[in-house]
């Protein structure tokens, strides 16, 4: 087999075998230095125009980005097709050899990954950010609007308020209120970190918005370059 073969699986059932495999390691966890992180991010944009849990085959720009005491350092676009349609739990189906592809060679000089996916909140406890940080060999945190099946109650008003997220009664994540006003995200635990960490890392990250400031730029690089490829002007909204 292949070293994509072994990391990403085309179908359900060796993907499912595959996480619950990541899930049962516990490598040595990482925690972040005492300096300005280097965060690696990446973010795919799917093709306009389409509904649903979209297709095997749908075309999207994967944005990857390295981002410094939130300055822009590297960026890098890779177009892609999608492997699947979306399957909660499954979204490595549909995104992960993309975004490996986009990310390897911003990896190794990043310190931690931030990715648009849950980590040990998954039903087999290994989402896409733990699977992509193990596969590209660097720790992770996953960001989302909402736990996949976590549970826990909402933080408070401040930038920086925390609350633990859990799923059978372990802390798998934690919402965290990244800007005044805004609702909060959860940072999810995944390769090498613990929910701690993430709010660490997701913490580090605020730039006065409510998506952390890697994701925030890696979004942006795959939507205009989605814009452009589409004939749109660059800076228009959408997924």
């Amino acid at each position: 087999m292949t070293r994509e073969e072994v990391w990403w699986p085309a179908e359900a059932t060796a993907l499912a075998v595959l996480q619950e495999r990541l899930a049962s390691q516990r490598p040595q966890p990482w925690s972040p230095p005492a300096r300005l992180l280097r965060v690696a991010a990446g973010f795919v944009a799917f093709a306009r125009g389409q509904a649903g849990p979209g297709h095997p085959g749908d075309r999207a720009w994967v944005g990857a980005v390295l981002v410094e005491g939130g300055r822009l350092r590297r960026a890098r676009v890779v177009p892609g097709v999608a492997g699947d349609s979306y399957t909660a739990g499954l979204l490595a189906l549909r995104e992960g050899p993309m975004l490996a592809s986009a990310l390897a060679p911003l990896v190794p000089d990043a310190d931690v990954l931030l990715v648009d996916a849950t980590g040990r909140d998954h039903p087999r406890g290994a989402g896409l950010a733990l699977h992509l940080g193990a596969a590209l060999e660097v720790p992770s945190v996953g960001v989302t609007h909402r736990p996949l099946r976590a549970v826990g109650p909402e933080p408070g008003p401040e930038p920086g308020d925390a609350s633990p997220v859990t799923l059978a009664g372990v802390a798998v994540g934690a919402w965290v209120r990244t800007a005044r006003g805004a609702r909060a995200v959860v940072a999810h635990a995944a390769w090498r970190t613990d929910a701690e960490v993430a709010v660490a890392v997701v913490r580090s990250c605020g730039a006065g918005a409510r998506t952390p400031e890697p994701l925030r730029q890696a979004r942006r690089v795959a939507r205009e370059a989605r814009s452009r490829a589409e004939g749109r002007r660059p800076g228009s909204c959408g997924r």
